[in-house]
């Protein structure tokens, strides 16, 4: 349903063009598909903020985690960050949240701003009254310090799975979630994991890899979801329009 008032089409409106930093390709595919797909609430059927994508080759990316090189994972973002302006992009989203921990790197020297994924993440779990987290992720982002600080920052607490969880469910995402090849047994991983974290006081837990929103949601957790990729399409939708949604 559109907004209250709305006037204006789409095409006569100063819609911000979305440019997507992608990593993987399963979970950039989701945040695309939510934006193009929720953008018709907001602006009409069919409808949907303009999108440019870029993707280098991930075997870059996982390189450079494997051996803890941030500023090459920086350097790869701002390489996107630089083709999508020249692509006529206007705001930045990271449908990643690994890469996430070369943020204070890229931020400096971006020729654009961004959506920060774990920011979006942390203000919605303040939202919903959320105040113990749990995370799950690859083995990188668990490691690092993405989900603790942007959580710490909106005074919530942040608990990492233990260290057999993040290295079982880290090795199922790499070798299952982000080639797309799902199989029997692992969505119960994920969901003994997640009990793991409500038994250890958690009250919600992030889908801190863009692909875990892909099998795991409300309906099958143990605790309520936070998906980090939704969250991130959705609030780069609502930047995107705001200008439209209140013409």
């Amino acid at each position: 349903m559109k907004p209250a008032g709305l006037r204006r089409t789409w095409h006569e409106s100063k819609i911000i063009h979305l440019g997507i930093v992608a990593c993987s390709a399963e979970g950039a595919a989701l945040c695309y598909r939510t934006i193009c797909a929720e953008g018709a609430a907001f602006m009409g059927p069919h409808a949907h903020p303009e999108i440019s994508m870029h993707t280098p080759s991930l075997h870059l990316y996982v390189e450079a985690l494997e051996q803890g090189d941030r500023a090459t994972v920086a350097a790869l973002m701002l390489a996107s960050a630089h083709k999508l302006k020249a692509a006529g992009a206007q705001l930045l989203l990271c449908p990643d949240n690994t890469i996430h921990q070369a943020f204070d790197l890229v931020e400096p020297h971006s020729p654009l701003p961004w959506l920060h994924i774990a920011r979006v993440v942390a203000d919605e779990a303040r939202t919903k009254g959320f105040r113990r987290i749990g995370i799950l992720g690859t083995k990188w982002l668990v490691d690092s310090d993405v989900y603790p600080d942007a959580l710490a920052a909106a005074g919530l607490e942040g608990i990492k799975p233990t260290d057999a969880w993040r290295d079982e469910l880290g090795a199922l995402i790499m070798n299952e979630l982000v080639p797309g090849t799902l199989r029997a047994g692992t969505v119960e991983r994920f969901q003994l994991a997640i009990d793991a974290l409500r038994d250890r006081g958690c009250d919600a837990v992030v889908l801190g890899c863009t692909e875990i929103p892909l099998i795991i949601s409300d309906a099958n957790s143990s605790l309520p979801t936070l998906d980090s990729t939704r969250l991130l399409a959705r609030a780069a939708l609502r930047a995107s329009i705001q200008g439209f949604a209140q013409g």
